[in-house]
């Protein structure tokens, strides 16, 4: 398992774009989680094997229904987090 660092730019708040992240997550069966930042990107921590973080960052790529991913940058996470589901973290 590895965990992947997603930093998601563009109209990514007040979209519902953490709750599609957490559904779609939670559909592909990752652990992590999701949450707005202050500089209006959203941050997004996710473990799961290579097949299963590719795919979220292919879903995150086109984003929600409303959003516009303008970028993604995927990066390694260290693995020092214990998680048991993926969850919305509040700001």
């Amino acid at each position: 398992m590895k965990v992947k660092k997603f930093a998601v730019y563009g109209r990514v708040q007040g979209v519902g774009f953490r709750y599609f992240t957490w559904k779609e997550a939670c559909k592909i069966g990752l652990t992590g989680w999701v949450k707005n930042l202050s500089d209006g990107s959203v941050l997004v921590i996710a473990k799961g094997s290579e097949e299963q973080l590719t795919q979220l960052y292919q879903w995150l790529q086109r984003g929600s229904p409303s959003a516009e991913v303008k970028q993604v940058i995927m990066e390694d996470y260290p693995d020092n987090e214990s998680f048991h589901d993926f969850s919305v973290r509040r700001t």
